[in-house]
């Protein structure tokens, strides 16, 4: 069993926050797999289906951004999921827009999610970064974060989060390299190789 976690906080207010991308490659796995609707479980919103030949259970945490770790740790222990079976989805500002990296382990870089989720559980949990650029400026960064992703920004976010959906299999099976280089040559192909910040020369 595999748990994939996206993270954002819950509410329709912030449904199309730059904070919220992990929560929008959830959605876009759970509709390319055929998952059945989330319900409320683990002070979270989860569904159980299968990923090429893996089971996965695919997670929104429902307790606001800085306490993550507790829907993740949850259910990680009623179904006995290794640190290393654990797969978080998350906005990275250390990322140019439309970009992903892969990595097990290693600094939260002050992302509050994964901070809680290392407080619970450990560090050594495979992260899906997903770029969103930053605003130039620290004292930006909680606005930016917390403001909606622009209409120009939508299409590679959608166009992302569709790659991740179609290559998701390679995530589930452990090749996380093949799935990072994947994603990299399909965004390119995609048109989506330089992408900016709206306002940012």
């Amino acid at each position: 069993m595999l748990l994939f976690v996206g993270l954002g906080n819950p509410g329709r207010q912030y449904a199309g926050n730059r904070h919220n991308i992990g929560f929008m490659a959830i959605e876009a796995i759970a509709r390319a797999h055929n998952f059945p609707a989330a319900r409320p479980k683990y002070q979270a919103l989860c569904t159980e289906g299968t990923i090429g030949a893996e089971r996965v259970i695919l997670m929104q945490p429902q307790t606001f951004m800085n306490e993550s770790g507790r829907a993740v740790s949850e259910a990680a222990r009623f179904h006995k999921i290794a640190l290393e079976d654990i797969v978080v989805f998350h906005d990275e500002l250390d990322l140019p827009p439309a970009k992903l990296r892969i990595k097990k382990g290693g600094g939260n870089a002050g992302h509050n999610g994964l901070r809680s989720i290392t407080a619970h559980m450990g560090n050594d949990y495979r992260r899906v970064r997903l770029g969103i650029g930053h605003p130039g400026d620290k004292n930006l960064v909680h606005s930016f974060v917390l403001n909606d992703f622009g209409k120009n920004e939508m299409k590679w976010v959608e166009a992302l989060c569709d790659c991740i959906a179609h290559d998701a299999s390679l995530l589930a099976k452990g090749e996380d390299a093949s799935f990072q280089n994947r994603i990299h040559l399909a965004m390119d192909a995609a048109g989506f190789k330089d992408e900016k910040i709206p306002g940012q020369k």
